[in-house]
């Protein structure tokens, strides 16, 4: 039985269609498995229809979906709640306004190349964003900064689900952020 030395955050940023949900959730179920009941998950297709209807997607409205996500997160962790966040968080300053807020924030790039993501297209979002559909789509239109010093990188174009997770656990674990 697991159990949590400390609330933390996972933050897990990447392009549109990288396995950042897939991936949090998988986390999420192995932290419960192990015995850790209370993990609450943050997602952003979620949190845009709850938290953040009332915001667009300029710069300045992601700026602000990030920071109050990051609000939450820090509530959340403060409190000993493993606060898991998949966001695609296109930009590096708001990323690290957050990191700032937050103790034991854990950055997690779920890298895919862009000619991979377009092919799998789960949502026809790039189809949409390559047709001049949608307009401002981070990564063909709009930035995407990626992470400069991750704390764990994962290329969900040749590592398992499985793998990842493996290797989320295993960092929280040597950094005593859990004890197995």
């Amino acid at each position: 039985m697991a159990k949590v030395k400390t609330g933390f955050v996972l933050w897990f940023t990447g392009l549109s269609g990288s396995g950042k949900t897939t991936l949090s959730l998988e986390v999420e179920r192995r932290l419960k498995k192990m015995g850790i009941p209370h993990v609450q998950r943050l997602d952003g297709d979620v949190v845009r229809k709850e938290l953040t209807k009332d915001l667009g997607f300029s710069k300045e409205d992601r700026d602000e979906n990030i920071r109050r996500v990051g609000f939450v997160a820090k509530l959340l962790s403060d409190n000993g709640i493993p606060t898991l966040c998949a966001f695609i968080s296109p930009y590096k300053d708001v990323r690290h306004e957050v990191r700032q807020r937050c103790s034991n924030f854990v950055e997690i790039f779920v890298y895919c190349p862009l000619e991979i993501l377009i092919e799998r297209d789960p949502k026809g979002l790039y189809k949409k964003a390559l047709s001049g559909e949608i307009k401002g789509f981070t990564g063909i239109d709009d930035p995407y900064e990626p992470p400069e010093n991750p704390e764990i990188t994962i290329d969900t174009s040749v590592e398992s689900i499985d793998d990842g997770t493996e290797k989320i656990i295993f960092y929280i674990t040597e950094k005593k952020l859990i004890e197995a």
